[in-house]
């Protein structure tokens, strides 16, 4: 019996059998390789953690918006992205634009022209209007007009006041502008109007304000109310609740603690924003706290500075219209005042792992998240990870930038005419660190910059240098060449004669608001964007890496 079964055994490797045999194992080894390739894969697809591309070129936002990867943060002294920025130019939103061929054009009557000569110009006369109104078409040929307000009467007798709406022929965002100036305006002896100048950018006051409901003076075709208008009068009060009983029956998120204070504008736009987003789940009122912590990469002492409004930074106007917040100051006052009469209950959670989905069901008045002291896990953010990901949304569209800060953008582009190009030159620190950056002193100094901007800018052009090098002479060479403008030629759009520094001031109760380095950075970067050609440090003027060499791969992916 042992003969025979170990003959039948060996009986297997006869010549006639072999090819069979090679098969079966090459059919054994294949799949041993394919489940070990399976284990890798798995392994790696549970321990990657992408860097965040929050920090990423504007082209790779879109694909992030869309991912599922966690997030990590480090510190970014960049401009956070905001939600008008990832909406584009459409023209069913925009509407059709005015063309000169729409206004008529104006034709004095002599015979009722007898003895008026030297009365006083009457802004209200269409004639007047309509010669506004062709006059701003053909003086600024860079921009087109969507809507044209009541002309009024200006400071004096000869002048008239109106606003308009517009948007820059090549523009690129999905924005209007507002914009309203004086019109010095001459009668002849045969009543012919003529217009004698033009006030400079925001000077017509007196058509600033729209009384509600009114209808503009002259528009084609109604363009959708969900873009962001720059240079309307802003209302961004804090909201409150009517009554005790709109209070009582209201539900109620908040966050507090934490470590996400005095992080980067990015960090804390992200925690933000799953912070709303959390909210808009449970379909309750998020309870914020508008006074901000700037980041010390932002202040001009290089120290974390407390009590910033955050209006000050974002369109809290478009927030408040567009979702359910309230302040958390008002929100206490209010808690404390009908908290136990009307028995109003409070559901403390403390661990981030307790996802929105198990607080959907709940019935009490206010759902507080607790952040402790240990980082990271005491981030805000971390709510919105796992799980939670497919499920809570950041509801990006929320968030955009102060309107007043945009003002001051528009303010410098209008006296641009919105015509000229951009350049965005790094230097600072990054100069200094010839172990990162070992090309990027000499790539940016002004005979580079002259030799890599010459087949891309055409002589004379008007030439905006967004750039934190802190002493502008430096470009002095580039004078030959080119109108070079920088941030700091356009104090006076918030300095203390300004309209951004006195709404500011009537913001905060009548302090002193600073022009801080986040503010200068935003808008800095802003007109950058607004230029004809824009021409990047790292990508157009350096080899060198943004974050350093050998992260060139990593920046782009």
């Amino acid at each position: 019996m042992l003969g025979r079964s170990a003959l039948s055994r060996t009986g297997s490797f006869r010549p006639e059998n072999l090819g069979q045999n090679a098969l079966v194992m090459i059919g054994n080894l294949c799949f041993t390789l394919f489940v070990i390739g399976v284990l890798i894969f798995t392994i790696i697809a549970a321990t990657y953690e992408p860097e965040d591309p929050l920090f990423h070129p504007s082209t790779k936002i879109t694909t992030f918006l869309t991912s599922t990867s966690n997030a990590t943060f480090k510190s970014d002294n960049t401009v956070v992205r905001t939600g008008e920025d990832f909406m584009r130019p459409n023209e069913t939103d925009i509407g059709t634009f005015i063309n000169i061929t729409d206004v008529e054009n104006p034709t004095p009557d002599a015979t009722e022209c007898e003895g008026g000569v030297n009365q006083p110009i009457d802004c209200s006369d269409p004639d007047v209007f309509h010669l506004l109104m062709r006059t701003a078409i053909e003086v600024f040929r860079d921009i087109h007009f969507y809507r044209f307000g009541k002309s009024v009467r200006g400071s004096n007798e000869s002048t008239c006041d109106m606003a308009w709406r517009f948007r820059p022929k090549d523009g690129k965002t999905a924005s209007f502008y507002k914009d309203y100036r004086t019109f010095v305006i001459s009668r002849s002896e045969n009543c012919t109007l003529s217009i004698l100048g033009i006030g400079d950018y925001h000077s017509g006051l007196n058509a600033r304000k729209k009384k509600r409901n009114q209808k503009p003076g002259f528009q084609k075709q109604e363009p959708a109310a969900t873009l962001l208008v720059v240079g309307e009068v802003v209302n961004d009060s804090l909201p409150v609740v009517e009554s005790e009983s709109s209070f009582s029956q209201g539900k109620y998120l908040i966050y507090t603690g934490g470590g996400d204070r005095c992080k980067s504008m990015n960090h804390y736009l992200w925690s933000l924003l799953c912070a709303l987003g959390e909210a808009q789940y449970l379909n309750r009122t998020l309870v914020m706290d508008l006074s901000l912590c700037l980041s010390s990469i932002y202040t001009n002492s290089k120290w974390d500075e407390e009590g910033k409004d955050f209006r000050l930074y974002f369109d809290f106007e478009h927030l408040k219209e567009s979702a359910s917040v309230l302040d958390q100051a008002q929100f206490w006052l209010d808690w404390n005042k009908w908290q136990k009469k009307d028995g109003l209950s409070l559901y403390l959670v403390e661990d981030f792992r307790i996802t929105p989905m198990r607080l959907a069901l709940s019935n009490d008045a206010l759902i507080m998240r607790k952040f402790g002291s240990v980082e990271p896990d005491n981030y805000w953010y971390r709510v919105c990870e796992g799980e939670t990901e497919s499920v809570v949304q950041r509801p990006w569209h929320l968030i955009w930038k102060s309107k007043r800060l945009m003002d001051i953008v528009s303010g410098i582009a209008s006296r641009l005419n919105w015509d000229f190009d951009s350049v965005h030159v790094v230097r600072g620190e990054k100069v200094k660190n010839r172990e990162l950056w070992p090309n990027l002193d000499r790539d940016t100094s002004p005979d580079a910059l002259l030799s890599s901007l010459q087949e891309k800018i055409e002589d004379g052009r008007n030439l905006y240098i967004a750039t934190n090098e802190p002493d502008t002479s430096f470009f002095d060479p580039l004078k030959d060449k080119y109108s070079t403008h920088f941030l700091d030629d356009y104090k006076d759009l918030w300095d203390e004669k300004s309209d951004w520094h006195l709404e500011t001031t009537k913001l905060v109760d009548g302090a002193p608001v600073e022009f801080d380095g986040y503010m200068r950075i935003s808008v800095d970067t802003e007109v950058f964007l607004r230029g004809n050609k824009q021409i990047e440090t790292f990508n157009d003027l350096t080899s060198d890496c943004k974050d350093g060499i050998h992260t060139c791969s990593t920046a782009s992916s």
